[in-house]
């Protein structure tokens, strides 16, 4: 009932504010561009030096940008991650505690559509509002829709009815499928029977359709309001052979033997060991693709003057173990996992540069975002995450010590299954339970970076000192699991 009251009042707001005589296109407020890029571990960035992927549109961009080193997503998992970033609350509150298909969806796993995201309160404020790409938020529901990721079984693709589409008045999107090469898109105005698929590398036909927003072609957006878009692109999550030759063929001659110098990366013969060696090319590969279109989205506002005006935020919804550690891939406590990408520019507002101490968590980019557009007063009590607006545009102030994790979360048993823990800029704490049985984690992040050496049983003084903080954020967010003894 409180969600569905302050929903109903950012749509009465969004009326008042759009009173004859109240031109929001006067106040030069900026543009936003959020390209959320989906299993991008935060270590696989050129500019880095820390693995061999080509990267160069992002490096260069990154050069005129700051890097936030230290980003999480909080609940390394596609809904979750997404579920976060759009309402700033953790999943137990935004109800999205797992990956949203027909499997959640009798224990209500989906965006709630009364829940206020930073879309609607940007659409209160005057912006218009544009999504392209994955979105992987509402259950899918009989008769399911008929694409090849739909099955009795287990259905993962459903339409967003606009009701539910949070603001966002262009539209041009999916739920979730993972055919990069011949995707499939509902348009703002298709029923639920009308998608149409296409024959082209996903990533580069977002990579049109946003230059097609900028240009306002087919006038799908107020030309003289701000607007905000986001680019949600699939790869490079899996199938990660689902890429251009042309990307593919810029790993060919590299050695294997060259990409596989990190420690915890599995041995030859092993499961994961092979899942590593079998993808890792292909993985760079997709990244290469995708940082060939997000060149082309920058270059296109760079071309059209909104640049000048533009905040750009590039990230991901979770990163990608491809092996490392025995993990096929996300949801789980480790850093491949939980870290990744976060690039923000603003020209002349936003000092350039890499930022390892701030400690940003996913539902901190929500009240952010809102405080750097000038709407800080519209930022919801309800939001948990806290705008670190200030600091990006002083580089001083007050930043969070830990972050909070969690993930691994059994459908209908959100208490009493998956992992919890926080994160510091040295050390992370971490309980996983399965079945009855909860292990404890502790890892040196400075000195042991791939987490080689559970310290747990060793250092039960740090895990005393960290412990209190964790329980003390389990009881705030009303979630019941028990920590091991």
């Amino acid at each position: 009932m409180v969600i569905k009251k302050r929903y109903i009042l950012f749509q009465l707001l969004g009326l008042l504010l759009v009173l004859p005589g109240l031109s929001f296109a006067q106040t030069k407020k900026p543009n936003v561009v959020i390209i959320l890029v989906d299993q991008w571990r935060g270590q696989a960035l050129g500019y880095l030096g820390k693995e061999k992927v080509k990267t160069p549109n992002i490096d260069a961009f990154a050069r005129e940008s700051l890097t936030v080193g230290q980003m999480v997503a909080n609940n390394p998992v596609c809904s979750p991650s997404r579920a976060m970033l759009f309402t700033g609350t953790y999943s137990f509150k935004n109800k999205v505690y797992a990956n949203v298909n027909s499997g959640s969806a009798p224990y209500g796993v989906e965006l709630p559509r009364e829940i206020v995201c930073w879309s609607d309160v940007l659409k209160a404020g005057g912006y218009a509002n544009g999504y392209i790409g994955k979105w992987h938020l509402d259950s899918p529901h009989k008769p399911y829709i008929p694409t090849a990721n739909n099955t009795e079984k287990l259905a993962w693709n459903e339409w967003t009815p606009p009701a539910k589409r949070h603001g966002f008045d262009y539209w041009y999107a999916y739920g979730t499928y993972d055919y990069h090469l011949r995707p499939m898109y509902w348009d703002t105005k298709d029923p639920r029977d009308s998608f149409h698929y296409v024959n082209q590398w996903g990533p580069e036909h977002e990579a049109d359709k946003a230059i097609d927003f900028f240009d306002n072609k087919n006038k799908v957006r107020k030309e003289k309001a701000p607007f905000s878009l986001v680019v949600s692109i699939n790869p490079p999550h899996s199938p990660y052979d689902m890429v251009p030759e042309k990307y593919t063929a810029l790993y060919q001659n590299i050695s294997l033997d060259s990409l596989l110098h990190d420690p915890n990366i599995p041995p030859a013969g092993t499961p994961m060991g092979e899942e590593y060696r079998k993808n890792i090319k292909n993985y760079y590969a997709n990244m290469t693709g995708v940082d060939d279109q997000i060149g082309r989205i920058i270059r296109s506002l760079k071309d059209k003057k909104l640049l000048e005006n533009t905040i750009v935020v590039i990230t991901a919804d979770h990163g990608n173990c491809l092996g490392k550690h025995d993990e096929v891939s996300k949801n789980n406590i480790y850093e491949e996992s939980l870290r990744v990408p976060f690039i923000i520019y603003w020209k002349g507002k936003i000092m350039p540069g890499i930022d390892n101490k701030l400690l940003l968590s996913m539902p901190d980019v929500y009240p952010t975002l809102l405080d750097l557009t000038g709407n800080k007063n519209l930022i919801p009590s309800s939001v948990d995450g806290k705008s670190y607006a200030s600091y990006l545009l002083n580089r001083k102030g007050s930043i969070p010590t830990e972050q909070f994790i969690l993930g691994g979360i059994a459908y209908g048993k959100p208490n009493s299954s998956g992992f919890r823990g926080l994160r510091t800029d040295c050390y992370k704490l971490a309980y996983e339970r399965k079945g009855d049985h909860v292990t404890g984690y502790l890892f040196d992040l400075k000195n042991d970076p791939f987490e080689l050496d559970n310290l747990y049983d060793r250092n039960r003084e740090q895990v005393k000192k960290l412990r209190p903080k964790l329980q003390e954020w389990l009881q705030k967010t009303n979630d019941g699991f028990v920590l091991a003894n």
